[in-house]
């Protein structure tokens, strides 16, 4: 995607791919993190984020899901929280209106790059505190993840552990960065977890005036890339995805089964 500062026209964004997605057979959706609202500009999107409006547009992804028959997991949004701060929330839609699942990003983005861009999360964001998987989903049990928090391993291990058949791992990655390491991190998660990492990305120039990456990658357990959509524009693009792949994997490389605790 290339979200902007209007979460109605993002909104329309992922209600369109949700409908063609499923004309082009898929079971799930996913979509990069801060899909409904890309807006570094905290004043100016304040009054979205505390207002009733993201617990609205959930409701009608929601029901997106449901008219549409696809899962969609949503890379995260930005809703307020109890504590006075915010949070990177990622939702994941099930069809069947069950239940939605939810994961607040766990590892701030709070940087200097030399660049010349400065980021600091966490002055309006609050850190989640809980490692989130779910069973059940087309892809098996998913792991939830969002953008920053690839760079800890040991938030992969405990996916890993929990034996996830995939991870979500949404993003809006910087271009300096992207361009040094996003490709390497995440076939690396995907080996170390033995699972299928799928990672939507935002891409392009947007509305307040940041530049992202893209490259949106779909990485098997062995660290093959199957899918990368560049990084010259937004669209929706398809992979499938051979769950019987994991099992071949982990019985090769059983590092999974193999790991012992370190002492400190």
């Amino acid at each position: 995607m290339n979200s902007g500062i209007d979460p109605e026209a993002n909104f329309g964004v992922i209600e369109n791919a949700a409908r063609e997605a499923k004309a082009g057979g898929a079971e799930v959706l996913f979509t990069p993190e801060m899909s409904l609202l890309l807006d570094r500009n905290r004043e100016r999107a304040r009054g979205w984020i505390e207002s009733d409006a993201p617990a609205e547009f959930a409701f009608r992804i929601g029901q997106i899901a449901a008219r549409c028959d696809i899962d969609i997991a949503l890379g995260s949004m930005p809703v307020s929280t109890t504590s006075g701060k915010w949070a990177n929330r990622s939702c994941y839609f099930s069809r069947k209106l069950e239940r939605w699942v939810t994961y607040d990003k766990i590892h701030m983005f709070d940087v200097d790059l030399a660049s010349g861009e400065t980021w600091r999360e966490s002055s309006a964001y609050e850190a989640g505190g809980e490692v989130v998987s779910m069973d059940d989903t087309p892809l098996g049990r998913l792991g939830l993840t969002i953008c920053y928090d690839l760079r800890f391993p040991a938030l992969f291990h405990a996916l890993g552990q929990r034996r996830c058949d995939a991870i979500a791992i949404p993003a809006a990655f910087t271009v300096p960065t992207g361009k040094a390491h996003w490709h390497v991190m995440l076939r690396a998660r995907a080996i170390e977890a033995s699972a299928f990492v799928v990672a939507a990305a935002q891409v392009g120039m947007h509305e307040d005036g940041r530049e992202t990456f893209g490259h949106s990658l779909v990485v098997d357990p062995w660290g093959e890339v199957l899918l990368d959509m560049g990084g010259e524009r937004p669209g929706l693009a398809f992979c499938e995805i051979d769950l019987a792949r994991i099992d071949e994997v982990r019985a090769q490389v059983p590092s999974l089964a193999n790991a012992r605790e370190i002492p400190n």
